[in-house]
């Protein structure tokens, strides 16, 4: 059935594929956000052990996510993993540990007579919400303003910048893009939070989470505005039918306008996250979460698709226009192709048990009861 398909078709599908998975992790990006919440919301400890039990259910989903995004980049479009990973390398280390010392900071939080002490494990759970998501943000805003790099005919990285990597940081595009989903992820945390605690005992500390989601989703506006118009206004990477690469004047605009879908889910992604703030913090309901999480997916989907679609360099040399990454050059074989799309059928069975466990450790909400007298983060 696969084979059928030619392989220009199987990279757009395979980019489909990797950006669906990117847009997930964006998603559960709310454990990142619910941590960096953890003294802003919480008034003592017993507060605390509630946030962190809460997140505690699902933190290994956006690490696992992270991976997947990793191995299905590697699999797909191996020259992008080869290129990023090879070159970059300082800021996905950094990335990396931010996540080691996150799972480290659930497994020893409260263990009696750490070395550490309780507040340095939840420093690291800040960092991890705060720094690892900021520098995830400038990676994928790479994409976009390009990166400092060079490959010769052998594809063998040459990477340019001392800091490999972390000058992406220093772009204020990539930087407020970071800074938008950090702040994101603290709107998606609150509402997670609001949706899987039982604060029938606690109503000032829900009222603080409440006016949590609002108040991030005002901090990441600025940064949200910054990022758009840039977007409309900047040039792009585009490349013509023989392959190279080139200059183009408002490329995203372009694509924007000749992918009618895209742009639909851009604005319609917009509105379900502050529909869903609103549902939270102005209507006193539950359920902001899943009109958040499915409008940040919609949005991470715009994103993907405008980076890599329609004659677009997905990821760019600011240093030699001709190295520069697109879905065609940089993907693996027919053969290597269809056979991972026919393991790729397994995704919706693996999406159902997600679903179905979600469901199962959602079905009550978490009060101080479930977490004493068990084993808690």
């Amino acid at each position: 059935m696969f084979g059928n398909l030619d392989i220009i078709t199987l990279q757009q599908i395979w980019w489909l594929l990797a950006s669906v998975v990117g847009s997930l992790f964006l998603f559960l990006t709310f454990v990142q956000g619910g941590q960096t919440l953890l003294w802003q919301v919480s008034a003592d400890e017993e507060e605390k052990s509630l946030i962190i039990n809460s997140l505690g259910r699902k933190w290994e989903l956006t690490f696992t996510t992270l991976v997947l995004f990793g191995g299905a980049l590697f699999a797909a479009f191996p020259k992008f993993y080869a290129t990023s990973f090879g070159g970059a390398y300082w800021v996905w280390i950094l990335i990396l540990f931010t996540f080691i010392v996150q799972a480290v900071s659930y497994e020893y939080r409260t263990k009696p007579d750490n070395l550490l002490g309780s507040r340095v494990y939840e420093l690291f759970l800040f960092i991890n919400g705060s720094v690892g998501i900021l520098l995830i943000g400038a990676a994928v805003g790479t994409f976009f303003t390009g990166s400092n790099f060079t490959l010769n005919e052998y594809n063998q990285v040459r990477w340019t910048h001392p800091l490999r990597g972390l000058e992406a940081a220093f772009s204020l595009f990539n930087l407020s893009l970071g800074l938008f989903l950090v702040f994101n992820a603290r709107v998606l945390g609150a509402m997670y939070l609001v949706s899987s605690i039982d604060f029938s005992e606690r109503p000032r500390f829900e009222a603080k989470v409440r006016r949590a989601c609002l108040v991030n989703l005002i901090c990441a506006l600025p940064f949200l505005l910054y990022v758009l118009v840039s977007l409309l206004l900047m040039d792009g990477f585009g490349f013509d039918q023989a392959g190279v690469v080139s200059l183009v004047a408002g490329k995203y605009l372009a694509n924007l306008l000749a992918m009618p879908v895209v742009l639909g889910l851009l604005l319609l992604g917009l509105v379900l996250v502050i529909w869903g703030v609103v549902s939270i913090s102005l209507l006193n309901g539950r359920r902001g979460i899943w009109y958040g999480g499915l409008g940040t997916v919609l949005v991470g989907l715009a994103v993907f698709f405008t980076a890599g679609y329609n004659n677009t360099a997905f990821y760019p040399s600011k240093v030699d226009l001709q190295s520069s990454l697109t879905i065609y050059n940089a993907s693996s074989s027919h053969y290597t192709l269809t056979a991972m799309t026919y393991v790729a059928l397994v995704i919706p069975l693996v999406l159902l048990y997600i679903a179905w466990v979600w469901r199962l450790m959602d079905a009550k909400r978490i009060s101080t009861q479930d977490i004493e007298g068990r084993k808690a983060y």
